[in-house]
């Protein structure tokens, strides 16, 4: 009976608008005798039952035209109602809480639009979700709490903000925990009409007791689904691989050990994946040698260490550990380009001249021998404080390195000429004790060595990038895509409110008249609030296989291939040299990885996210529990961003904490949108972003990795002519006084009273002020 339904329903779509008789029905399929014509009715009756067909006034069929679907991801409000993003450009669709299906936040989410959105307005359409496609969580993670309740043995406090609402409880059928142990739980039902703020399942895994030292990060890797120990078959075949570099491999690879090549980077690092080498040529060019670790020589494909390393995607940097993407042995070992020792190496030897352009290049497998294990420290100690003591310790080297010097400031000005983006945001490093606790919170120094090895390093992605591209063959790319324009001409009217004028076609943005923006701000009170407003008009960078540029970097092409042992596409960059190398460029070997690099793009893309957000939650965690000892000090901030429930300000050792506007106790405040300024009606103190203020550490939730602040002094706010509009009963702002509750939601959406379908929430959700920034701007060589 299905397949004859589907049937009927494709022959009246395949004919509308017109409608069908059963008999013309019967003989479009081909059943035009009797014993046909029976189910053919019975299967019209059911369809219309179904509100599939209708019958019109003749007594003929029509197909019902069936409303069409949109796939997105939703996004809840923890007062019930919530947005489904389905396109970068379009608005989102508004979900009142009648209409969510019970969908969590992260969920892909089928939708059927209720109400278009209204032209003219800045109004999203309404939609009703119809169905749950696919979970985003599959398990919790949590402390355990014993419970007596029905079938259920205790209960999992979850501390996952998008879960706040939730409870869950634990079904008898897996382990049994003790009392404040952190455990991992699977997720048997999810919320229903029947229990609209419960879920249920069992145990899976003890995590560890809650007061355990590491175990508060440990329970963040788990939440994230970041996988961190290895399957014993990756460890045998790691185990397995030689700790230093056969005979045999090293045939068919350029010898270059006698090359004076050194490694640069932190004191604490230890998975050495680049070395670099420079001289001056004859010709008055450059020479530089940019040797990466050439990971996929012990890495090859479908092999248990490939599908981990896939899996993992990238090595997760956390305040007192690193998850690797491949086992130490490698990470740490064979793969290291440790001093002294030999190593395989996929090169990129570049000549340049002295405006910056790369005018020759070779790509290469070689065997290479690092001559000195150098430091950040060392470097800049040379290069600027000359210091005789180091100059002296590394004699041999230092006329390299004052070449070195050289050449990054050429390159330098070459990226920024073709209009390079730079931004210069400060960086912490937690310092932490033998138990994990934050003793300290320092900002990275970034000296002119951490600036020429970025110098080199985009170099190299550069040249590999075009090199392939130019081959057309199918490759993998680092691409970064051009803002929305919607987008950029909100931020150059955002910019014209403070008499900064954006000069170029808005329509056809170029980053050269991004970067004159921040040229024009530097130095300025305006700089912070218009980098910040800046970075929430561009693009994510992400992985593709079809390039289109690299829009911050103003770069034409691009691709990650200088860190194989922490990122997978490095791997698979290499691996493409070496197949190409090895097999031409002719359409069979264009064939090879040409359906696989879709699939690999994505994925690395979303580990590459997921380690971000692991991150970057470890930090805010350790930053707030740094701030446990300070509660009752004063402090200097800068407002980095501003919303209509208060002010998010910025420590200089780059915590970041809330003002909520009940805390804000002298004036009645107003949020001015065009302005991102909250403003007093009665003494008309002006606060927006980038403006210093002093605060007071009020309250920290490490948990939830909150930290609360009040102002001191409001009253030393500079006073602003600007009069915000309202009307006589006060409508306009309502209940931003003495903590109405109806702002108390902030921490799950800081998007709480935004325009329905508006995208700017997306935004503010994916991180207050610079948290946005593609890394690809700085890339930080943060090693263990």
């Amino acid at each position: 009976m299905t397949d004859l339904k589907a049937k009927i329903i494709a022959t009246l779509q395949d004919n509308a608008p017109i409608s069908l008789s059963a008999e013309k029905i019967a003989r479009h399929l081909g059943m035009p005798s009797a014993q046909d014509f029976t189910p053919i009715v019975q299967a019209l009756a059911q369809l219309e039952r179904e509100h599939k067909v209708e019958v019109t006034d003749s007594g003929e069929f029509k197909a019902v035209p069936q409303q069409k679907t949109i796939t997105g991801i939703f996004h809840g409000n923890s007062k019930g109602f919530g947005f489904v993003a389905y396109d970068d450009d379009l608005p989102d669709i508004y979900v009142n809480p009648d209409h969510t299906k019970h969908a969590l936040t992260g969920d892909e989410v089928e939708v059927k639009i209720l109400r278009a959105a209204q032209p003219g307005s800045d109004q999203g359409p309404e939609g009703a979700v119809v169905k749950v496609t696919e979970r985003h969580y599959t398990h919790v993670v949590g402390e355990f709490k014993h419970l007596t309740m029905g079938n259920y043995i205790g209960e999992v406090i979850l501390k996952d903000k998008k879960l706040s609402n939730f409870r869950f409880y634990v079904t008898d059928d897996g382990l049994h925990p003790q009392d404040n142990e952190v455990v991992n739980a699977s997720i048997a039902t999810y919320p229903s009409d029947q229990s609209p703020e419960v879920m249920t399942g069992p145990v899976l895994e003890v995590v560890g007791d809650k007061d355990e030292p590491g175990i508060d990060i440990l329970s963040v890797v788990y939440a994230h689904d970041v996988p961190h120990e290895f399957p014993k078959e990756v460890m045998d075949q790691a185990n397995a691989i030689p700790l230093h570099v056969l005979p045999e491999e090293k045939k068919g690879r350029k010898d270059i050990t006698n090359q004076p090549l050194v490694t640069i980077d932190s004191i604490e690092s230890k998975d050495l994946d680049d070395a670099v080498v420079a001289w001056k040529m004859e010709n008055g060019h450059y020479h530089l040698g940019v040797h990466i670790a050439d990971v996929s020589h012990y890495v090859k494909p479908g092999t248990p260490l490939d599908k981990e390393a896939f899996k993992r995607g990238t090595s997760v940097y956390l305040t007192d550990r690193v998850i690797p993407m491949l086992p130490r042995r490698l990470s740490n070992g064979i793969c290291s380009l440790n001093p002294n020792e030999e190593r395989l190496a996929m090169s990129c030897e570049m000549e340049i001249d002295g405006h910056g352009n790369i005018v020759k290049h070779a790509i290469f497998p070689s065997v290479i021998k690092s001559h000195a294990r150098m430091t950040y420290k060392a470097v800049n100690a040379i290069l600027e404080d000359h210091d005789p003591k180091v100059m002296e310790q590394y004699k041999d080297l230092v006329p390299m390195f004052e070449t070195m010097g050289e050449l990054h400031q050429i390159l330098l000005k070459h990226r920024h000429d073709r209009g390079a983006i730079d931004f210069e945001a400060p960086e912490a490093e937690i310092i932490v004790d033998d138990q994990g606790h934050p003793t300290d919170i320092r900002l990275r120094h970034r000296g002119v060595a951490e600036k020429l090895i970025e110098s080199f390093m985009l170099a190299a992605n550069e040249t590999v990038a075009e090199h392939y591209f130019k081959k057309h063959v199918p490759f993998l790319y680092r691409i970064h895509e051009k803002p929305d324009q919607d987008r950029i001409k909100s931020f150059a009217e955002f910019l014209s409110v403070f008499g900064i004028e954006m000069k170029g076609d808005l329509d056809n943005v170029n980053p050269k008249m991004l970067q004159n923006v921040l040229k024009k701000v530097a130095g300025t009170p305006e700089e912070e609030m218009v980098q910040v407003m800046m970075l929430r008009s561009m693009q994510q960078a992400k992985y593709s296989d079809e390039e289109v540029g690299h829009f911050g970097l103003g770069a034409q092409y691009y691709t990650h291939f200088t860190s194989p042992i922490r990122r997978y596409p490095d791997d698979t960059v290499h691996r493409l040299i070496r197949w190409y190398a090895e097999h031409g460029t002719g359409e069979r070997a264009k064939a090879k990885y040409r359906d696989q690099l879709k699939e690999i793009a994505e994925h690395t893309s979303v580990t590459e996210r997921r380690g971000i957000d692991t991150e970057r939650d470890v930090d805010s965690m350790k930053k707030a529990e740094y701030m446990e000892d300070h509660i009752g000090e004063t402090f200097d901030a800068i407002v980095s961003s501003v919303m209509k429930f208060g002010l998010f300000v910025q420590l200089p050792n780059t915590v970041e904490g809330l003002v909520h506007i009940s805390a804000m106790n002298d004036d009645y405040y107003e949020y001015v949108e065009k302005q991102l300024a909250l403003v007093g009606r009665s003494h008309h103190h002006i606060f927006r972003i980038g403006q210093p203020v002093k605060v007071k550490l009020l309250r920290v939730d490490k948990d939830q990795r909150e930290v609360d602040f009040e102002l001191v002094n409001p009253d030393d706010a500079p006073v602003t002519k600007l009069r915000v509009p309202h009307n006589d009963r006060g409508e306009r702002g309502r209940g931003r006084r003495h903590g109405n509750s109806r702002h108390n939601d902030h921490r799950n959406s800081h998007g709480d009273g935004r325009h329905n379908g508006s995208r700017n929430h997306r935004q503010i959700n994916r991180g207050q002020s610079r948290h946005r920034g593609d890394k690809d701007f700085k890339i930080r060589k943060r090693r263990r």
